[in-house]
């Protein structure tokens, strides 16, 4: 953002970045609450700090991951298989990684929204993460407590859902959501 000071001379804004604001806010947060109650603060960082370790090695996955695709995927083979012209091969792709992806969701927010930013279709975002719902690792067990037809009929209404969603979510217009 450029501005004219009363010289006439322009000079440059910098718009200070939201997570330094987060982090900014969160430290007055954690000084006034140690300033209120200082035990309570001191349990409240512990806890953080212990939260932080936990999440640490899911965060190196999660980096690991975005390495790998950065070095593997390439903006030429989102753009052909989950681009805007893929069509229902992009929405089969999808699907299927949904299906097949495991681990913690919120891995998985990052990685899509790289694909995304690489030219990935909102609606096949939203279908990957309906079809996540279907867990194949889980599947035997679905059988043993409700059985086949349950299962089956489970699983079918959420891969065909999770179609639904994705074709709404683009004909709804998800791609002007974003910032």
């Amino acid at each position: 953002m450029k501005k004219q000071d009363s010289c006439g001379a322009l000079q440059t804004r910098q718009k200070i970045p939201r997570p330094i604001i987060f982090l900014l806010v969160v430290l007055v947060i954690y000084c006034g609450a140690f300033l209120l109650e200082p035990e309570r603060a001191l349990v409240a960082l512990e806890f953080s700090t212990k939260m932080l370790f936990r999440i640490l090695p899911i965060l190196a996955v999660v980096c690991g991951f975005m390495l790998l695709n950065n070095l593997l995927v390439r903006p030429s083979w989102v753009k052909n298989h989950v681009g805007r012209d893929s069509g229902i091969k992009g929405m089969a792709i999808a699907v299927l990684g949904g299906v097949l992806s495991m681990g913690p969701i919120y891995v998985w927010y990052e990685i899509l929204r790289d694909l995304q930013g690489k030219g990935m279709r909102s609606g096949l975002v939203a279908a990957f993460l309906y079809a996540r719902g279907v867990k194949p690792q889980l599947l035997p067990l679905m059988v043993l407590y409700f059985g086949w037809i349950y299962t089956v009929v489970l699983s079918f209404f959420l891969i065909f859902f999770s179609l639904i969603v994705g074709t709404l979510s683009e004909r709804l217009g998800a791609d002007t959501l974003k910032e």
